[in-house]
């Protein structure tokens, strides 16, 4: 039994030949453990914040074989843990959950003592950050008794700062020694206000700012989801400050801006870049030939003249060697959601026109797979070309899938090209817009494949309506009208945004203009798609498999601390995205010590 409570119990052990007549009898053992730690994260013996020194007594053996503890941290601190008492061999393992899907994996582990025989085990880990963690205590050989203890020690000398996804103004103590901040998104900077970090009683010329880039510059450090790259000041005292997420620093003698301004005019009410970073993002990289962008929709718009959206970028949007698939034959709407989908992605940006899309370079495809109709393709011709035309010019692949397809179950020609291609294709889907608590069909498989992400949608400061909202809230307008949330869901994006336009009038004329409130999961899923296109950009090393854990451990948390079905892993952060995928591509990244801060030259 599980989650027993406390308390006296009976067992009763009944023969069963008492009430059949027989005589005969039987000789039994009877094993009773009591097991207040679980053998899954689920069910760990939960700690709760860890301070000071806990001690506590269990068995691990042939008959429960592993034990979960789970403890949370509120500061960065020094965290002892000792394995003693043993009469035989088991190991001791310090983890967290990296990617949030609630089970053990083995790059959850932090560290780890596996002595033999009879030994103690122990761990000790420095300047471990604020969060939760997992123990586990693991049978090896045998069966014993254990004691566990584990110690925390908050680090004197170290701030961590955390901005909301609003505009923050970050004030530091110049006496401590390492002050982290993180500006996670800024809703407001439409308004002109700013993540700032406020050094106005410092002079320039006293410290000495390192950038961050892709190919130098910059502090590696681990906030404790993993190492992403800072940029870095360092004052007169030595003390140091590193920083991600900030678009403005304001010294004593002058102000230095950190995060890039487009000119296109309608940039400002993008309310749903701001919130992901995605202008400081910028700073990095605006997408490169690289990574193909695909789009899987009622294709694009196309006018009288032959022409896309003038807001398009024209010269690197590929059609498909298929006759007529690219055009949206608006057959079942009036309304061109390929448009609309492609605008968010990759509109023609810094041109003085219109809006601004997250990726301003990288190739887009879009195919007409809506509609059936002469010229379309299915899911699954459509993915192969996609996937044929990135293989053959060597690049990523990011296909964006916004559609609700109706259906209990996916094609299983369409699954194997997602379960063949977990290396280089990373599917991006809509979790679906009728409020339910389970996944659209297709964003069902973010369940089975980790190349799959399922993307739910949040509100800014109001919704279409002009009623005011908390910014990262689900959007839910009724019980039918909504964000789809539930088990596989990855991620959350901003779900009412500004985008291109195209209408088709009732004599067939096609007009190109600007929708101010596209919006839920369809909307949602293409913020995501820009975002990673971005990320494999600035790292194409990275397997479609890395790049959807690179993230979710880098997600501002919306609800609960880690992982959750209504929210997934939160919103995705463009600028700490980027950061994390710099890291990754370092050939020292997978030994960087836990907690190091790494000068880059």
């Amino acid at each position: 039994m599980n989650a027993l409570a406390a308390g006296n119990y009976l067992v009763e052990v009944v023969y069963e030949g008492a009430f059949s007549g027989s005589n005969t009898s039987t000789n039994y053992t009877l094993t009773l453990t009591a097991d207040a730690a679980g053998d899954s994260y689920a069910t760990a013996r939960n700690i709760g914040i860890l301070n000071g020194t806990r001690n506590f007594s269990d068995f691990v053996g042939t008959t429960d074989d592993i034990d979960y503890y789970r403890f949370y941290v509120s500061d960065n601190s020094d965290v002892r843990i000792d394995l003693t008492g043993l009469s035989a061999d088991a190991d001791l393992y310090l983890m967290r959950d990296r990617n949030g899907n609630g089970r053990f994996d083995e790059s959850d582990v932090l560290d780890s003592s596996d002595l033999s025989g009879t030994n103690s085990d122990s761990i000790q880990l420095n300047n471990l950050a604020a969060g939760t963690y997992f123990v586990r205590v693991e049978q090896w050989t045998g069966n014993t008794n254990y004691n566990l203890s584990l110690s925390s020690t908050a680090v004197n000398g170290f701030q961590r700062l955390q901005g909301t996804l609003g505009a923050d103004t970050f004030r530091v103590n110049l006496g401590t020694g390492r002050t982290i901040i993180s500006g996670n998104g800024n809703v407001d900077f439409g308004t002109g206000s700013r993540d700032l970090l406020d050094l106005s009683n410092v002079l320039s010329t006293s410290a000495i700012l390192n950038r961050a880039g892709l190919t130098g510059g910059g502090v590696a450090y681990d906030t404790g989801n993993g190492a992403r790259m800072f940029d870095a000041i360092t004052l007169s005292n030595g003390n140091q400050i590193l920083f991600e997420g900030i678009e403005e620093i304001r010294f004593s003698d002058r102000t230095i801006a950190l995060a890039i301004m487009p000119n296109d005019p309608l940039f400002n009410q993008q309310t749903s870049l701001h919130m992901m970073g995605v202008q400081t993002a910028w700073e990095f990289t605006t997408g490169s030939n690289n990574v193909l962008v695909g789009i899987q929709d009622s294709g694009g718009a196309v006018n009288q003249l032959g022409f896309i959206h003038n807001d398009l970028r024209s010269q690197n949007t590929y059609r498909s060697t298929s006759p007529n698939n690219y055009s949206d034959d608006f057959s079942d709407s009036s309304y061109s959601y390929g448009t609309a989908i492609q605008g968010i992605i990759a509109a023609a940006s810094n041109n003085g026109q219109g809006i601004s899309g997250i990726n301003w370079n990288s190739p887009i495809q879009t195919i007409d797979v809506a509609g059936n109709d002469f010229g379309d393709l299915s899911l699954v011709d459509a993915t192969r070309e996609m996937i044929n035309s990135a293989n053959n010019a060597g690049q990523r692949l990011v296909i964006n899938l916004s559609l609700n397809v109706v259906g209990s179950s996916v094609s299983a020609q369409l699954e194997e090209l997602v379960a063949q291609n977990q290396a280089n294709v990373l599917f991006v889907i809509a979790a679906g817009d009728t409020n339910s608590s389970q996944l659209s069909t297709l964003a069902s498989l973010a369940q089975r494949y980790s190349n799959v992400v399922a993307v739910g949608a949040v509100w800014d400061r109001q919704d279409e309506d002009g009623i005011a909202r908390i910014p990262g809230t689900r959007i839910s307008y009724s019980s039918t009208d909504g964000s789809n949330y539930g088990t596989g869901l990855t991620l959350m994006a901003p779900g009412e945004v500004v985008t291109t336009q195209a209408t088709q009038a009732n004599n067939g004329t096609v007009n190109f203009s600007y929708d101010t409130s596209f919006e839920i999961t369809e909307a949602a899923a293409p913020n995501v798609a820009g975002v990673a296109s971005l990320v494999w950009s600035a790292n194409s090393s990275l397997t479609a498999t890395q790049l959807k854990q690179v993230l979710a451990e880098t997600a501002y948390d919306l609800s609960v601390p880690g992982y959750d079905r209504t929210t997934g892993s939160g919103l995705v952060n463009a600028d700490a995205a980027i950061r994390r995928a710099i890291v990754l591509s370092m050939p020292s990244a997978q030994t960087l010590a836990w907690q190091q801060a790494i000068p880059v030259v």
